[in-house]
């Protein structure tokens, strides 16, 4: 993730170069990781808007659906309501995963089979976020997943203690808005973790990386 100094991660009014960006892909990059994975609404622009056709369809069983188990990297969409609407089945040649609940629409899964989508269940109506890394690393062969964010997203593996490591590009603004994501937005319950300090660098563009793994 690349937050403010304060914990922000909505850029759009830092007004920050290039570097930023180039140095994320670079850091993201080190970890040679086999896929990366983000929530619905970051999502979104990279899914596009296609149109999902509004007709009657045979009843689709809720099973994972599997179009490509052999790619290099895979890009993860975590969507349970079945809410995007795919263009294509990669993204920048990384085939594309939503995992869903069964609360979807057969109308939604054959779009998804239309379009050469695999997708995975994670539960009937919540994921199970545990479950979902187990499938993914039982079907797909993934080892090491980048998340990604959004607050919400971020804060539910925090929250499911499936943090491992977190990989912080520390932008030099000091955002404060009220009301919006931060880099961990779990809700109401308290689910502070410890961490455990792994390295500190200071990187081009008044950038800091800074890298913990989780204290067990």
């Amino acid at each position: 993730m690349a937050p403010s100094v304060d914990g922000r991660i909505v850029t759009a009014s830092w007004k920050l170069p290039s570097t930023l960006y180039a140095e994320y892909e670079r850091t993201a990059r080190t970890f040679d990781a086999d896929a990366w994975m983000i929530g619905r609404v970051s999502m979104a622009p990279y899914a596009g808007k296609a149109s999902i056709p509004k007709r009657k369809v045979a009843p689709v069983p809720r099973k994972d659906f599997i179009a490509r188990r052999d790619a290099g990297s895979y890009a993860i969409a975590l969507d349970p309501s079945g809410k995007l609407r795919w263009r294509s089945n990669d993204i920048d040649g990384e085939h594309v995963i939503t995992v869903l609940t069964e609360k979807v629409s057969d109308a939604y899964l054959a779009f998804l089979q239309s379009k050469g989508i695999s997708y995975l269940f994670g539960g009937r109506s919540d994921v199970n976020l545990k479950r979902a890394l187990e499938k993914l690393h039982q079907v797909f062969g993934i080892k090491k997943l980048l998340l990604e964010g959004g607050g919400k997203i971020n804060g539910s593996f925090l929250a499911a203690d499936l943090v491992d490591e977190l990989s912080l590009l520390i932008a030099p603004v000091a955002d404060g808005s009220i009301d919006t994501p931060t880099l961990f937005d779990a809700g109401a319950v308290p689910v502070a973790r410890r961490l455990k300090l792994k390295s500190v660098q200071k990187r081009s563009g008044d950038l800091v990386w800074l890298r913990y793994t989780r204290a067990r």
